[in-house]
């Protein structure tokens, strides 16, 4: 994929696809409730077929009209074991979720993956789910996928996740649907927490306080409607390329905006952005709203702490609007980014400065003099979906030509990217 620096400011409305997060989940809890679940704006993404999968191979029947998906349903015991093996794909939350329902069932499987998930660690869930009494396996015995779990009844544990991960919590809460008592996890900030409000509203007893969630075993789980809302990551490349290029004025429609995935809109404020929500509404505890963005002048900033669990995703495009921006802008506490579908610490930092970037790694973030103006490049996206559309909008707003390589992994979570983008730049 070849991207120019756009010539015309970028101005539209734009749709994005539904929340990967909460489409995973709707699948999953669909499928143990007793019932129906009918699921509007689901992401047709890689990683949410994916998940389909997997559950058809548990015994769920699972209607996908592309408009809608439903999902029959079998109660809390309901799933089957299954014949071949459970392939997630390049799915991370497919993965680590789907093994906390498994460790409590009463059959055997065996997940895998492709090769980025082959090396994605699987400890961080593996050892929460020894300590409830699972018996789950690394084959290749380096904590990684494939996994062998042999389900078993599961003891109720209070576990102090080290990692502030919304699949490593909610692995260990789905997990806890079949324990003893109540299963508690708590985390050194508040991960995203699509998992408590969506079993909520299914019918679990799930409390929250603070960085801790409860729940209690055995509930019984009904189907319901689930409407999707736009996903904040997708949106985040629409509301970088209109801070960046001159000019632009973009209407994101219906995006979701809950408190603990927002923290793109605080950084995006804290450096000056001028970003508006508009129609602001909750549905099924999920806060959605219009994002109107508008080409602003920026500055550098720091993010850290508490913040990064709720932009971990955003973090290679918050970058890339850091080199654009007036001055320095510090990213501290996102260790995390080694170890997703690439590390993507490392690879922004060689490829901004590939594209002229005054940019230098540090052991857990980033260090970025920004202002500096860049030019095109030739990306390497190392199959990694955030790393290709991230460069496409660095793209849009850098001298000359940039190449992105690999660039149909965009179709891990949207795959109309690049004719939305080239939408709004005509």
């Amino acid at each position: 994929m070849k991207i120019q620096k756009a010539i015309h400011p970028l101005r539209g409305e734009i749709t994005v696809p539904g929340d990967k997060s909460i489409s995973h989940r709707a699948v999953m809890f669909g499928a143990l409730a007793e019932g129906t679940t009918r699921v509007t704006n689901f992401l047709q993404g890689a990683d949410c077929l994916s998940t389909i999968s997997c559950f058809r191979k548990l015994g769920i029947q699972i209607e996908n009209n592309t408009k809608e998906i439903l999902i029959h349903g079998k109660g809390l015991h309901g799933l089957s074991a299954p014949s071949e093996i459970l392939d997630t794909g390049n799915s991370g939350t497919t993965t680590r979720l789907i093994s906390g329902i498994l460790a409590g069932q009463d059959f055997s499987s065996t997940l895998t993956g492709d090769a980025s998930i082959q090396s994605r660690p699987m400890g961080r869930i593996i050892k929460p789910l020894s300590m409830m009494g699972a018996s789950i396996e690394s084959v290749k015995g380096n904590n990684c996928a494939p996994l062998t779990i042999q389900g078993h009844s599961l003891h109720s544990i209070h576990y102090d996740s080290p990692v502030a991960s919304a699949q490593v919590k909610s692995c260990v809460l789905l997990a806890g649907l079949y324990g003893d008592g109540i299963t508690s996890v708590t985390e050194p900030y508040l991960s995203r927490n699509h998992t408590e409000l969506m079993l909520s509203h299914f019918g679990a007893e799930i409390t929250s306080e603070g960085s801790t969630a409860s729940i209690k075993p055995d509930p019984k789980l009904h189907g319901l409607d689930i409407s999707v809302p736009g996903d904040i990551s997708s949106a985040a490349y629409f509301l970088v390329a209109g801070l960046l290029v001159p000019g632009s004025e973009i209407l994101i429609k219906n995006v979701g905006v809950n408190p603990t995935r927002d923290g793109i809109l605080r950084v995006c404020k804290a450096m000056s952005a001028d970003i508006q929500l508009v129609n602001t509404s909750i549905s099924a505890g999920e806060t959605t709203a219009d994002i109107l963005v508008r080409y602003s002048p920026l500055h550098g900033t720091v993010i850290e702490g508490e913040l990064i669990p709720t932009l971990i995703d955003e973090i290679p495009v918050i970058a890339v609007l850091a080199a654009f921006a007036e001055g320095t802008t510090i990213i501290r506490n996102a260790e995390e980014l080694k170890v997703k579908e690439s590390n993507r610490l490392d690879i922004m930092v060689k490829e901004l400065t590939a594209m002229g970037c005054d940019i230098e790694g540090t052991d857990d973030g980033m260090i970025i003099h920004g202002g500096k103006p860049l030019h095109g490049s030739v990306i390497d996206s190392r199959l990694d979906h955030r790393i290709a559309m991230s460069f496409a909008v660095a793209g849009l707003a850098a001298e000359g030509e940039t190449t992105i390589e690999r660039s149909e992994c965009v179709e891990i979570s949207y795959p109309e990217f690049y004719q939305d983008l080239n939408k709004l730049n005509c």
